[in-house]
């Protein structure tokens, strides 16, 4: 059973340390090393993660097994009735325990609280990440496709993802 807690800036050190323990495991078999160092920059340093905190409305959830972090997950207000699951990710060895289905319940469950209207939740996933298989029995389905310039001449190729809630 996992319990959930609203991040908070001072936990950016905790977010941190768990994606560098999940991102390059999750992408090893289909990003260079190269790309997943440049994405682990660009996505998950101390001052970029605060930025999405403080600037740019990305709320974070932190999963624990008792007292140890298993996961997390982060959305964003996108427009008025749009909301992005920026992140989910969970530690390899939480992977089959049910703490993403947990996680994207709650953000689910976060989203209604703050927007009680119908509206829509989208997501990026990487055309070759095992988790696309996971949305797909959590409820979403593939809206359209892209292939997303993220700088230093590397694109995330990916499905956008989508569910009315």
């Amino acid at each position: 059973m996992f319990t959930l807690r609203k991040a908070t800036t001072a936990d950016l050190k905790l977010i941190h340390e768990l994606a560098q323990q999940i991102f390059p495991v999750t992408y090893k078999e289909i990003l260079t090393a190269e790309q997943i160092d440049y994405m682990m920059e660009w996505m998950y340093s101390l001052d970029n993660l605060r930025k999405q905190m403080e600037e740019e409305g990305h709320v974070y959830f932190l999963a624990y097994d008792e007292h140890e972090a298993a996961g997390y997950v982060s959305v964003q207000p996108q427009g008025e009735d749009l909301f992005h699951l920026q992140k989910i990710y969970v530690l390899p060895r939480y992977q089959g325990a049910h703490c993403g289905s947990f996680l994207f319940r709650e953000a689910i469950k976060y989203i209604k609280e703050v927007h009680p209207a119908p509206c829509l939740m989208e997501l990026n996933v990487n055309r070759y990440n095992k988790a696309l298989h996971f949305y797909e029995r959590m409820g979403m389905r593939k809206l359209r496709e892209g292939d997303f310039p993220i700088g230093n001449g590397y694109y995330m190729n990916d499905y956008i993802m989508g569910m009315e809630i």
